[in-house]
């Protein structure tokens, strides 16, 4: 064998003892984690059959395989405790089993695709389990949907069935003069429920469950889909489909970095028809961790929730955490929450204040995660990384590949801002309509997003890419310069937006909610900007507001945001100076 030879053999050894150890190492990661987390483990033999059989009957995997094999792991265990009152999981099981008989057996045309219009209850999750079975694709609306969105939605998806609350009928009725074919099942009858001992109408989610109890739909030829749409409430949004389930790998990333624990109970209150709540739901069922959750976000009925059932675990959007820790210190102090070991949260930019002010509370629980509807899990920050840096979005989860890069697709130096691209095993499957596509670059999805990476290793996401704002030539993204205004002790919440400029191009523009009681004049929030970021950074308008116009999901509407209105006694020129004393509205 010649030298060269011999030196090529040599390095393929070598890459494959390197890519063994690798591999070994991984291994071993993966199976201390899931162990750990009581994924693995303490199961019987008999149980793992069952499960297997579960998963094989459901047509295979899905993002909500969890609530079968958590059935057959443990039948007798609480899985869902809400409103109605509580559900064990072999409960929860076959009433899913019935609603997809019940789906399967409705006169018509066979069901392909459905919408769900409900809040956080058993229905909710009920529905998505049965479709699953169905191997149809169930769509996931948006609760603050306006009537225009949703019948766009509901004609775009080629919906046939609309599960919705009571609460929406007038919209779905809307909607459905466009779709005279569209039919509609009720989830939650606010005047039925109410009323003990009565039967549930005949169109309703509990009638069609307790007419089919017993039974089960064919096996499908695979699982429905998730279709998640993304986030805002003007404007159509796109449909994203997840099918399939998210790799074990993936699962133990999020494991091996937030504390969940098999078997133990969370309160989740983000709202499941976001990317970020139906995620919760999906962990919570494959851990077999009991789901406590109500209709309606309530700050202080989130804390007796906690506290009534032991949760360990609190799941929430940012705004839900600001206005629990927003509410007086002695309402706080009657509702301690000694089990909670761990808050999740994701969807929107924390208010830095607010979350320091909970963990000194609460101590460090909160575990803020950087994510997205099509490019999945991406980065999260523990306690220790917001400690240190409260406003950064963590560091990459295990197996999930970030970088930072300029226009032209190079990768920038540390500390420098450029677009957020990521690779991982969590992505969506696509878009719902072919003419949608999410670009790529050197592998990596695009999130649209734009951040830098600090010398420690931790990312901070800057704003959106398509919300930068050019002022008089200068980029400027408006995440930046809300933080900094966020810092004002005076201050309580605020949003930035760039309008037109017949001098500059565009200018910056400023909505400000101020603290109760608080007097802030326009030129101390200037003076705050200019002490810590550059002067074309600083807002030219100020514009004091009672409230920020939220979605249902807790992110601010920025299209709702209209400056320069003669008519709002609270819009300041860049030489006024005025005081803010006006109290919020309650939230």
């Amino acid at each position: 064998m010649s030298d060269s030879r011999r030196s090529e053999a040599t390095r393929r050894v070598r890459e494959t003892a390197v890519g063994l150890r690798a591999r070994g190492r991984r291994t071993a990661w993966l199976a201390r984690t899931l162990i750990s987390s009581g994924f693995l483990g303490g199961t019987r033999i008999d149980r793992y059959a069952r499960m297997g059989l579960a998963m094989r009957r459901h047509g295979g995997a899905s993002p909500v395989s969890g609530i079968g094999l958590a059935a057959a792991r443990a039948p007798r265990a609480t899985a869902i405790i809400d409103e109605a009152g509580s559900l064990t999981w072999g409960d929860l099981d076959a009433r899913a089993d019935a609603l997809a008989a019940a789906i399967a057996a409705l006169p018509g045309a066979p069901v392909r695709t459905v919408a769900i219009m409900c809040r956080n209850h058993r229905g909710l999750i009920e529905s998505l389990a049965a479709l699953s079975r169905l191997g149809v694709d169930a769509v996931l609306l948006n609760t603050g949907f306006a009537g225009p969105q949703l019948a766009d939605v509901l004609t775009r998806e080629q919906v046939d069935l609309v599960i919705a609350d009571d609460e929406f009928g007038e919209l779905i009725d809307h909607a459905a003069q466009r779709n005279p074919g569209l039919r509609r099942v009720r989830a939650w009858l606010d005047s039925e429920r109410d009323a003990a001992g009565t039967s549930p109408a005949p169109d309703s989610l509990d009638a069609l469950i307790d007419a089919h109890l017993g039974r089960r739909a064919p096996r499908p030829p695979r699982p429905g889909r998730i279709v998640l749409l993304t986030s805002g409430t003007t404007g159509t949004p796109k449909g994203a489909r997840r099918g399939g389930s998210t790799a074990v790998g993936s699962l133990a990333a999020l494991l091996d970095r937030i504390p969940w624990r098999s078997g133990e109970t969370v309160v989740i209150a983000a709202p499941i028809f976001h990317a970020w709540g139906f995620g919760q739901v999906a962990i919570a069922a494959t851990m077999t961790c009991t789901m406590v959750m109500r209709r309606r976000f309530d700050p202080v009925a989130t804390l007796e929730m906690v506290a009534e059932h032991g949760a360990t675990g609190l799941a929430v959007v940012p705004v839900m955490l600001e206005r629990i820790i927003d509410l007086p210190g002695p309402v706080l102090d009657a509702h301690p929450t000694p089990t909670l070991r761990f808050v999740t949260a994701s969807g929107s930019r924390m208010r830095t204040d607010a979350l320091l002010a909970f963990m000194d509370r609460y101590g460090d629980t909160v575990y803020n995660s950087y994510n997205a509807t099509e490019a999945g899990l991406i980065s999260t920050a523990v306690p220790a990384d917001l400690r240190a840096a409260p406003d950064t979005a963590g560091r990459p989860l295990v197996g999930t590949s970030v970088r930072i890069l300029d226009d032209d697709n190079r990768e920038l130096p540390v500390g420098q801002i450029g677009r957020i691209v990521v690779a991982s095993n969590s992505g969506f499957d696509g878009y719902t309509t072919t003419s949608d596509t999410k670009d790529f670059a050197d592998g990596h999805m695009v999130s649209g997003d734009v951040g830098r990476i600090d010398e420690s290793g931790l990312l901070f996401v800057v704003g959106r890419d398509d919300e930068m704002i050019v002022s008089g030539g200068e980029n400027v993204y408006p995440l930046e310069v809300e933080q900094v205004l966020g810092g004002h002790p005076g201050v309580t919440e605020v949003a930035v937006i760039g309008v037109d400029d017949e001098k500059f191009g565009q200018r910056l523009a400023a909505f400000v909610v101020t603290a109760p009681g608080a007097e802030v004049g326009a030129d101390q929030l200037r003076d705050h900007v200019r002490g810590e970021l550059a002067g074309f950074k600083v807002p030219r308008d100020i514009v004091y507001l009672d409230e920020l116009p939220r979605n249902a999901t807790g992110k601010v509407v920025k299209r709702e945001l209209v400056p320069g209105d003669p008519r709002d006694p609270g819009i300041l020129g860049s030489s006024a100076v005025e005081s803010a004393t006006r109290p919020r509205k309650d939230g």
